[in-house]
């Protein structure tokens, strides 16, 4: 039984031009069992009619708040963390114990909410929860390889957790989702990605940062500014060469991408404390591979 149940959870969605799908992750949240306390929407300078259909919302519904930000000339991974946090700040409500963050091109059943309640009051020691993410068209069949990592499209905290976090880490090449699992781990707080919650994503991610060998490239530099230690990014990309598409190349562009990274001397924006601490949790994933050539290796959460 979750208690208190009409004041129990915040959401924050940063949306910049999503108006063909804004609305199905609407209908998804509205049609909630267990409703939000406040969910902020934060609009990044979106150009087409999000704000308009966010706007119709919040009159039928008021818990549903929009608020826009200035117009930004191009997308950025970093002001996905800027429109999160201006969202957090202007949150009205303040007897919640849970903060989800949503994204904007999302769907989910009924009864998401209300279940990741669930499991965190079953298990104290957790901070940081949240559901597959499976892009419409791919199969929900095959597990997870890691269940310690919560994509950010579906990030969700105890409250004490986050605001324990002190705040996301915008990273310019993407990844603060990553971050944030770590630093929580790094507190002492468990994280679970919870593969049996299943969240339709409803278009390929980072579909905006060009054609698929490019975006993978791209994820390639996103690890190097991560810290990413560079014989688990290796052997990661290693396991990935017949589960990526297009087979051998994706997994060789995401390869390049963080050595390409690396020999430019790409700026890191992880602090120093939690880039050792991943380093060497990705160590020990390494080891326990080695012991048991069996396993697949663990991969992040994108």
């Amino acid at each position: 039984m979750v208690k208190n149940e009409s004041r129990v959870y915040v959401l924050i969605t940063p949306v910049k031009d999503e108006e063909a799908l804004i609305g199905e992750t609407i209908t998804s949240v509205v049609g909630q069992s267990l409703l939000p306390s406040q969910w902020v929407i934060v609009s990044d300078g979106s150009t087409d009619r999000t704000e308009e259909i966010v706007s119709k919302a919040s009159s039928r519904h008021s818990w549903i708040r929009l608020i826009c930000l200035p117009p930004r000339k191009e997308r950025s991974f970093a002001a996905v963390v800027h429109a999160t946090e201006s969202g957090v700040r202007a949150l009205t409500v303040s007897d919640y114990q849970y903060i989800g963050l949503l994204d904007s091109d999302v769907r989910f059943d009924p009864d998401y909410f209300k279940t990741m309640i669930q499991r965190f009051e079953e298990n104290p020691r957790l901070g940081l929860g949240g559901g597959m993410v499976i892009d419409i068209g791919l199969s929900k069949r095959h597990p997870p390889r890691n269940l310690l990592d919560v994509p950010g499209a579906t990030q969700f905290y105890r409250r004490r957790c986050y605001e324990d976090i002190g705040g996301l880490i915008a990273v310019p090449e993407g990844g603060w989702d990553a971050l944030t699992c770590v630093r929580a781990r790094m507190l002492g707080y468990e994280t679970r990605l919870f593969s049996d919650l299943v969240v339709d994503h409803l278009k390929p991610r980072n579909i905006c940062n060009g054609g698929i060998l490019e975006r993978t490239c791209q994820l390639g530099m996103r690890d190097y500014a991560l810290g990413y230690d560079p014989v688990f990014e290796f052997f990661k990309c290693m396991s990935r060469v017949f589960n990526e598409y297009p087979p051998v190349l994706a997994s060789a562009a995401w390869l390049a991408g963080y050595f390409a990274a690396g020999l430019t001397r790409r700026k890191r924006f992880i602090p120093n404390d939690l880039l050792r601490f991943s380093q060497t949790e990705q160590r020990k994933r390494l080891k326990q591979l080695f012991r048991n050539p069996g396993n697949q290796l663990c991969r992040d959460a994108k």
